[in-house]
């Protein structure tokens, strides 16, 4: 089965009437748990992106509490999963803010998580990384918001 083009998919979307592009809609959030997420962020959570960025920091608290302690290994794996879904609900949103706001927060876990990541090489270079990656995002925000979110950032930067 060939796929259409992103072209020929508008074309035809905007044949379709309003019952048919909700049925359309329906049909498509049954086949995967991300589109019911996409389309729950847009219907529900866009308008209001404090409260989005507030749950999203809840469920990493939760992730955080329930990582595995017992060895580095088990901690890498489950700090990824956690980076893994932040930046997937980041895609969600779109908003360079709230990017840089999530990913300033996973840091200040990563943090302040016992026993210290600066005892793996992998999880201090995964922390250095997601560093750097917030520095370039930074650079690309109004310079209000540049400034306060470098003084965050700096808390964290043991360079």
């Amino acid at each position: 089965m060939k796929t259409a083009s992103l072209k020929q998919v508008k074309e035809e979307l905007y044949y379709k009437s309003d019952q048919e592009l909700v049925a359309l809609c329906l049909r498509l959030i049954r086949f995967k748990k991300d589109n019911k997420e996409l389309l729950s962020y847009l219907l529900f959570e866009m308008d209001d992106e404090d409260a989005y960025i507030k749950g999203i920091q809840s469920k990493m608290d939760t992730e955080f509490e329930a990582i595995n302690t017992d060895s580095y290994f088990y901690m890498r794996k489950s700090i990824r999963k956690i980076l893994r879904q932040v930046k997937k609900y980041i895609r969600y949103s779109q908003k360079k803010e709230t990017e840089v706001e999530l990913l300033i927060y996973f840091l200040e876990k990563l943090f302040n998580l016992k026993p210290s990541i600066f005892k793996s090489k992998t999880l201090t270079n995964l922390y250095h990384r997601n560093i750097i990656f917030i520095e370039k995002k930074i650079i690309s925000l109004h310079e209000d918001l540049q400034y306060d979110y470098q003084l965050e950032l700096e808390k964290f930067n043991l360079k």
